[in-house]
C-alpha cells in the first residue's frame, strides 16, 4: 500500500497567501459553468465560474460568485437576469472563453434564446433565472438567483475543474 502524501498544514497569524488558499479549495473538484446575460444595451456578456451551487428547492434558488473584478457583474446586477450554463465534458473551449479578456467570447458556439438571454444549446443543464439576492463575499459577490426556468439532460458527463486543471469523470475499471 502507498504511503500517504505528506499534508500541508498552515497556521496563518495574518492573511494567507492567496497562492496557497488556491493551493488548498483546489482540492475540492467543482463543475464548470458559463453564466451569460446581456447588458441594458442588449449586448452579450458572460463569464466562467465554478463557483456555482445549488441553494433551495422551494423557492427554487441557486448561487454562482463572480469576482467583483468581473467583466459581466455590472450588467448582470443592472439587469438582474443571467442564465447558468452547466459544461459538459467536451466543453473546455467554451470554458476558456468566457475566461479569456476581450475576445468574443460567444464566438465559435450555437446559442438559443430565453426571453433575451443567451443560453448556451449544447450545455448540460441551463438555468434561466431573476436576481434574488446578493451579497458581499470579500473579494467576490454571492449572487442568489431565482430558478424560473431550466432543463437538463443526463447522456454526457459534466466538465469538472480540480487542482487548477480541467478533469472528466471517469467510469470506474
Amino acid at each position: 500500500m502507498d504511503e500517504p502524501a505528506p499534508i500541508d498544514t498552515i497556521d496563518a497569524a495574518g492573511p494567507f497567501e492567496p497562492r496557497t488558499l488556491r493551493d488548498a479549495f483546489g482540492c475540492f473538484a467543482t463543475g464548470v459553468t458559463v453564466i451569460t446575460g446581456r447588458d441594458a444595451d442588449g449586448v452579450s456578456v458572460g463569464l466562467t465560474a465554478n463557483s456555482f451551487t445549488s441553494l433551495s428547492l422551494d423557492p427554487p434558488l441557486l448561487l454562482f460568485c463572480p469576482a467583483k473584478s468581473a467583466s459581466a457583474l455590472p450588467a448582470l446586477r443592472a439587469t438582474g437576469r443571467f442564465a447558468v450554463n452547466v459544461l459538459h465534458r467536451e466543453s473546455e473551449a467554451v470554458a476558456n472563453r468566457f475566461a479569456t479578456r476581450n475576445i468574443d467570447r460567444f464566438a465559435d458556439a450555437v446559442w438559443d434564446d430565453w426571453d433575451g438571454l443567451p443560453i448556451l444549446a449544447d450545455a448540460l443543464a441551463s438555468f434561466a433565472c431573476s436576481l434574488h439576492a446578493e451579497h458581499d463575499g470579500g473579494d467576490h459577490i454571492i449572487m442568489v438567483g431565482r430558478i424560473e426556468r431550466l432543463r437538463f439532460e443526463h447522456a454526457r458527463d459534466p466538465l469538472l475543474y480540480l487542482k487548477g486543471r480541467y478533469r472528466r469523470v471517469h467510469a470506474p475499471q
